[in-house]
C-alpha cells in the first residue's frame, strides 16, 4: 500500500501522508516511503519546491504506537534512528524550499516533522501537540532542537512537559509557524505559496537554507564568512543574472532555478 502519495505538478513535488484511518500516524513502511520521496525531491533537478500535507482530518498523529508495543514490535531506538532522524535530516538538507501545509492535528513526531519544514502554514482548525509526555516518552524528531529556538526555552519546556494542545492562532502568535489560513481557503492559499516559491531563484533559496542551518551552530564571525562565500556562489547562477537584467530592464524576471 502507498502510505505516501507523490504527484509532480509543474515544478512542485506534492507529498501526501496517506494513512487517514490512523490519522496519518507512521509505521515503518510509511517512514521509509517518505524518505524515498524526499530523496526523489533532492535528486530531481526539475523539482523546485516540496509541498507536504496530510490526507483526511489530520496532518500526522506521530508514531503508530501499536508497532512499538506489540509482540516482536520494532524497538523505539530503531524507530527513532531509522525512521524519524533520517526524515528530519533529509528535510533540512534538501536545498529547495519545503512548505509544510498542516491540514489538521499535528501531534508528537508529526508536529516536529511539520516544524522541520522551511515554511509552515496551517488551516485555522489545526492544532499542535507535543504529546510525548502523555505516554512517558521524550520529544524526538528534532523537537528539542527547533522548538526552543522558535518560541524560547521557557515556552518550549512547558509545552513539552505539559503536552498542551496549541491551536493555530496561538501557534502563529508565538512564532511556531509562519501563517494560518481559514479552512475554506487553506488548500488554495497554501498551494499558492508553494507556486510562488517554485518560481523563485531555487539555488539562491537553497543557499539561504544552508546559511540558516549553519547559523544554529556558527558564531557571528563564522556566519559572516559563510555569507560571503555563499553570496559569491549565488552570484554565479543564471537566476542572479536574470534578476539583475530584469531589474535594469524594468520587467518581471523569469527564473529557471539555475
Amino acid at each position: 500500500m502507498s502510505f505516501i502519495l507523490t504527484e509532480k505538478i509543474d515544478s512542485i513535488l506534492k507529498i501526501t501522508l496517506n494513512r487517514p484511518d490512523k490519522f496519518n500516524s507512521f509505521c515503518r513502511e510509511m517512514a521509509l516511503q517518505l524518505q524515498a520521496a524526499l530523496d526523489d525531491a533532492r535528486d530531481d533537478k526539475s523539482i523546485r519546491c516540496v509541498y507536504l500535507v496530510g490526507t483526511g482530518k489530520a496532518f500526522c498523529a506521530g508514531q503508530d504506537l501499536a508497532e512499538a508495543i506489540e509482540d516482536n514490535g520494532i524497538e523505539l531506538a530503531q524507530i527513532v534512528s531509522e525512521h524519524y532522524n533520517p526524515i528530519i535530516e533529509k528535510m533540512r538538507a534538501i536545498e529547495k524550499p519545503i512548505v509544510c501545509a498542516v491540514n489538521g492535528v499535528a501531534a508528537g513526531a508529526g508536529a516536529n516533522i511539520a516544524l522541520a519544514g522551511d515554511i509552515v502554514v496551517a488551516t485555522s482548525s489545526a492544532s499542535f501537540i507535543q504529546a510525548f509526555s502523555k505516554i512517558g516518552l521524550v520529544p524526538d524528531s528534532g523537537g528539542t532542537f527547533y522548538l526552543p529556538r522558535f518560541i524560547g526555552l521557557q515556552k518550549a519546556t512547558a509545552l513539552m512537559m505539559l503536552g498542551d494542545k496549541i491551536m493555530v492562532e496561538e501557534a502563529t502568535q508565538m512564532g511556531m509557524i509562519y501563517k494560518s489560513f481559514s479552512d475554506e481557503t487553506f488548500v488554495e492559499e497554501s498551494w499558492k505559496l508553494a507556486v510562488t516559491l517554485a518560481n523563485m531563484p531555487t539555488k539562491g533559496l537553497g543557499l539561504t537554507k544552508r546559511l540558516l542551518n549553519e547559523s544554529l551552530n556558527n558564531n557571528l564571525t563564522q556566519q559572516l564568512t559563510l555569507e560571503g562565500e555563499l553570496q559569491v556562489e549565488a552570484s554565479k547562477t543564471y537566476d542572479f543574472k536574470e534578476g539583475v537584467n530584469a531589474f535594469l530592464e524594468k520587467r518581471k524576471p523569469v527564473f529557471k532555478g539555475e
